[in-house]
């Protein structure tokens, strides 16, 4: 079949090197995608967010399934668009509908889910700028450190975690009075701070069946040792030994499941994949966060454990069929390392020309995914974002996916280039020392 996948980044590129080894996909088209998107399928320079022109361009181009990558999209109901559209109300559309996509676009509406549905989370209260002194007033009777949260989507940048009443109360004020986080915080969720550890679980479901994918645990802060500002990611790594039989049956049964089954009973259209953030603390499952996509960068490394057709596993959750749908994985293990601009999450340049992509990885035990890259004129690959290329390392165990994927990282090279040099590291000390 013709696909349109959405986005830009290294979960698209990832997503797009997928769907083109699959026997099932003819053409791929990407929109608008990036310099490595661009080598394996048709880039279209049309907005994510542009509904007519997409349905345009799916009319003309005999589409038949549109996958929407990121989370602004459905935040902004192109699922409802499209249910909607004269000519284009059957086309499988993998992702929420708009209300299904609050589970993301606004953590005050999930946390309110999670309680109706009984599932585990942190406690929390939730503040606007009319009840900023309200709001005061309930940080001074929290324990430290405290989590504020913007309600809306802010690029992965809206969570705070805070280590004096002080700083608490400062953030609160900036957040709500003077829109630190623009509309995004002009409701701020006020948490219980969860001390254990973090990882990811992935569902794709078509709103009545689900299957669960590959666990991840990616690395947010900037600086080494899980220091300096958050990120959209700096790594991430697949499976998490951490995360054990027992665990994983608990998270299917006290979260995967009412979560499901609370979508269903609230009437809630929701066909495409389910990130859960998680907390392990002392063996049992908390949520952290929604979100209804899948997330950057652990989808570069999920993905290639998929042993099982994924064009087929995108049509069965469009089409709700997924019950007949067999998953397999790899027992490899992967790991990603992200490349990022200096300057990053802050002030970054672009236009920077990347050096070493036609001699890297000539192993091939990694994958280069592209996420901030653009092709020039004269066709060299150049910087174009924060986070600019994903590299995912594939080996028999954690100690040499991550040598594979830091050789490949090795070999890459452009101006005011950043990575972090310690992705997996911890993981590696917890079995060190669980030995």
């Amino acid at each position: 079949m013709n696909i349109l996948l959405l986005g830009g980044g290294g979960r698209e590129h990832a997503f797009a090197w997928k769907i083109v080894n699959s026997q099932n996909c003819s053409q791929l088209f990407v929109a608008p995608g990036n310099a490595g998107t661009a080598a394996i399928a048709k880039n279209i320079p049309i907005s994510p967010i542009d509904f007519p022109a997409l349905a345009e361009f799916i009319l003309n181009n005999n589409i038949e399934m549109l996958v929407v990558g990121p989370e602004e999209p459905l935040v902004k109901g192109i699922v409802d668009f499209f249910q909607n559209h004269p000519k284009l109300g059957s086309l499988p559309v993998i992702g929420p509908s708009e209300i299904g996509a609050r589970l993301e676009g606004s953590k005050d509406f999930s946390k309110i889910f999670m309680q109706r549905h009984g599932i585990p989370t942190a406690a929390y209260e939730t503040f606007t700028k009319e009840e900023i002194e309200k709001g005061l007033d309930y940080l001074k009777k929290q324990s430290l450190p405290i989590v504020l949260k913007a309600d809306g989507l802010a690029a992965g940048k809206g969570v705070l975690i805070c280590h004096s009443h002080e700083e608490a109360e400062l953030n609160l004020k900036e957040m709500l009075l003077e829109s630190k986080f623009g509309q995004a915080s002009s409701k701020v969720v006020v948490e219980q701070f969860l001390d254990g550890i973090e990882l990811s679980i992935f569902v794709a479901t078509d709103g009545k069946s689900y299957k669960i994918l590959p666990e991840a645990k990616d690395y947010k802060r900037i600086g080494e040792k899980d220091t300096g500002l958050n990120t959209g990611g700096m790594g991430a790594v697949s499976p998490v030994p951490f995360a054990d039989e027992e665990f994983l049956a608990k998270v299917e049964d006290l979260i995967v499941k009412p979560t499901i089954k609370g979508l269903e009973e609230e009437g809630i259209f929701y066909t495409g994949f389910l990130f859960i953030g998680l907390m392990n603390i002392a063996g049992e499952p908390y949520v952290i966060e929604y979100n209804v996509r899948m997330g950057d960068p652990e989808t570069e490394a999920v993905l290639p454990r998929i042993k099982s057709d994924f064009v087929n596993l995108l049509y069965a959750v469009g089409t709700r069929n997924l019950s007949d749908y067999h998953m397999e994985i790899h027992e490899f293990t992967s790991t990603t390392v992200v490349m990022v601009a200096g300057g990053y999450p802050g002030a970054y340049e672009k236009g920077h020309e990347i050096i070493g992509l036609d001699k890297a990885n000539k192993g091939n035990k990694s994958i280069i995914f592209h996420a901030g890259t653009q092709l020039s004129d004269s066709g060299k690959v150049l910087t174009n974002g924060g986070r600019v290329m994903a590299v995912t390392g594939i080996g028999p165990n954690l100690d040499l996916a991550l040598q594979n994927a830091y050789q490949t990282v090795s070999e890459i090279c452009w101006e005011d280039l950043y990575f972090r040099k310690d992705i997996g590291q911890d993981i590696l000390n917890l079995k060190i020392k669980s030995n």
